[in-house]
């Protein structure tokens, strides 16, 4: 399924004029497993997250992508959805990617949890769960900055519409968990938000 998916990636970007350029702080190992946290202002985010990731792979997003009729062949089967609204939800959708890490499969997940409806897009607050689910199972989060994606689509291009060229990401070092205890899921969410702040283009 990831490889349909990073196949159907590189064949949209071909077809599409859009690119995108990958800027590593350093290489990912391999075969190891990360949560990658990346803001989100495009549907291009998604697409890009499935180029970068490394060996097995799902996303956790929200329960309304069952409604589209290609995802929801992924969210029925190896990705995470999750009722925003819904306590009950949320603990099982968590539950569930805990146990995807356990048994090596990455996370990929966009901790704002929405696109932003302003535009520019500006990051907005992240969630906790992916920040104390790194904590508690030791697993590296790789911080990533989409850093001009937007100004090729922004959302899903209905309203300022789309051109190609080229997209920027910033693939920042893993921060690794393996040091911390629960009571700094707040800092490193901080930190996490920090680093990709640092590289977003605003204007």
């Amino acid at each position: 399924m990831n490889w349909l998916r990073k196949a159907d990636s590189f064949i949209i970007s071909l077809l599409t004029g859009i690119f995108f350029l990958f800027d590593f702080e350093e290489p990912l190992e391999k075969n190891r497993t990360y949560i990658y946290c990346a803001n989100h202002s495009s549907n291009y985010d998604i697409m890009i997250m499935c180029i970068l990731a490394r060996g097995r792979f799902h996303f956790m997003g929200k329960q309304e992508l069952l409604d589209n009729p290609v995802l929801r062949i992924f969210f029925r089967t190896i990705d995470v959805p999750v009722n925003r609204d819904s306590k009950i939800s949320a603990f099982r959708a968590f539950k569930r990617v805990g146990d995807n890490l356990g048994e090596g499969m990455s996370l990929i997940i966009f901790p704002e949890g929405k696109i932003d409806d302003h535009y520019p897009p500006r990051l907005t607050p992240f969630k906790n769960g992916p920040f104390r689910l790194a904590i508690e199972k030791n697993i590296p989060i790789v911080p990533v900055s989409l850093t001009d994606v937007w100004k090729k689509m922004w959302d899903d291009g209905a309203r300022y519409g789309t051109r190609p060229g080229f997209c920027h990401i910033y693939v920042h070092r893993p921060v690794f968990t393996g040091d911390l205890n629960i009571d700094d899921a707040d800092w490193l969410k901080d930190r996490i938000f920090d680093l990709i702040n640092s590289k977003l283009v605003h204007r």
